[in-house]
């Protein structure tokens, strides 16, 4: 009986032995992942530098990106997005579809309240001399538009060129708006509030990648 039990204690040992060595290359090895994350994360030594922007490698959408709204499969576009991003190492894809998505917002309710001040600061020279005639001429007769934007429905990249030192990216929105216009005596002339109707618009948003700041301006209008 004696030595039936310390043949089971060595067995049990060298198992214990087995398993705490897994177990154990196990423990560590979820260690180094999961620290490996936070570093990424928080920007801690040894954390991989995420300053540099990347493009998607062809055929790949960006993150949290609907595919539409990055032109895949189109090497003009491609091309062009990839000389951008060489050019402006701050260029990042996403955060620039989020910024035009706020700057379309932004330019059309700035132009429906008549606001030349906020489109001096979010167009260029041409296309706020636009928007400036458009809104004079609108004041001239008293009429006022009471527009709305309901939402933005898709965006796509169409073109993108970079012609040192200028980058230039042409999106394509398509939106629903409820378009009233009104007279001078606040009447309603045109339009519903209660009638949204879907807009296409392409618009040319640029930047001079050695400028200072990082804005970019609407440069060029079209209907879509």
């Amino acid at each position: 009986m004696t030595i039936q039990i310390v043949i089971l204690a060595m067995i049990a040992a060298f198992l214990g032995l087995r398993l705490y060595s897994v177990l154990g290359r196990r423990a560590e090895q979820e260690e180094e992942i999961i620290q490996g994350r936070s570093d990424e994360k928080t920007g801690l030594p040894g954390a991989q530098n995420k300053s540099a922007p990347r493009l998607p490698p062809a055929g790949v959408q960006a993150p949290n990106m609907p595919r539409r709204e990055i032109a895949i499969g189109v090497p003009a576009v491609e091309r062009g997005l990839r000389e951008i991003a060489q050019a402006d190492r701050h260029f990042d894809i996403t955060a620039f579809l989020e910024g035009a998505r706020g700057a379309y917002r932004m330019v059309l309710e700035a132009f429906w309240r008549g606001d030349k001040e906020e489109l001096s600061q979010l167009c260029d020279r041409d296309v706020f001399d636009g928007f400036a005639s458009a809104i004079d001429a609108r004041a001239a007769v008293g009429e006022t538009l009471d527009n709305r934007l309901v939402r933005i429905e898709d965006m796509t990249i169409t073109e993108a060129s970079f012609d040192a030192p200028i980058a230039r990216v042409t999106v394509r929105f398509t939106a629903d708006i409820a378009t009233v216009t009104r007279d001078a005596k606040a009447q309603v002339v045109a339009g519903s509030l209660d009638d949204a109707i879907e807009t296409r618009d392409v618009w040319t948003f640029s930047r001079n990648v050695t400028a200072a700041t990082p804005d970019w301006l609407l440069d060029e209008t079209d209907e879509g």
